[in-house]
């Protein structure tokens, strides 16, 4: 059976995963309506993989016969000024999530939980990716400035990220 202190963190980061994929989808929509579809692309595979993300935790506390307990989502913001203001609040936010992942980390060190312990670190070493694909961005749209062929190229290169399925099931999940 599942650690109560676990199973409860772990439910609260479902939710927050589901709230990072409805953030992401709001931006996407953003950019969208503004005449980006690269950005509104990338956004959108962010989107899917925070879904991914939440499915995985989701399907690990049922593999550990623990209860999944869904909590509604709270609103998000539905426009950004900018492409570099939309990125710089993606890192903000990933950091937010590193730092829900560490503690996540923290209590199933403080449990004893080698078993919660290994399945983080696929998401610590994944936070790590998430911050610095952030950063990048934020960079080249800082280079970019206002320059409008700038924006159109990084659109165009955005525009052919492809949204690549998460294996989120395993042989003994029920979801």
């Amino acid at each position: 059976m599942m650690n109560a202190k676990i199973q409860d963190a772990i439910n609260a980061q479902i939710n927050a995963e589901l709230w990072s994929a409805y953030l992401y989808l709001s931006m996407s929509a953003d950019f969208a309506a503004k005449g980006y579809p690269g950005f509104a692309n990338w956004m959108m595979v962010q989107f899917k993989e925070e879904q991914d993300h939440a499915m995985k935790f989701l399907n690990y506390i049922i593999q550990r016969n623990g209860v999944v307990e869904l909590k509604p989502i709270d609103k998000v913001q539905k426009s950004w000024k900018s492409a570099l203001d939309a990125y710089k609040d993606t890192l903000a936010h990933e950091n937010v999530v590193t730092g829900l992942i560490n503690n996540l980390f923290k209590i199933a060190t403080e449990e004893n939980d080698f078993a919660t312990q290994s399945f983080l670190k696929w998401y610590i070493d994944e936070q790590v990716e998430e911050e610095e694909n952030a950063q990048n961005l934020i960079d080249a749209l800082t280079l970019i400035g206002d320059n409008g062929y700038g924006l159109y190229m990084l659109d165009k290169e955005l525009a052919a990220r492809v949204y690549v399925p998460l294996a989120t099931t395993s042989s003994t999940a029920a979801v």
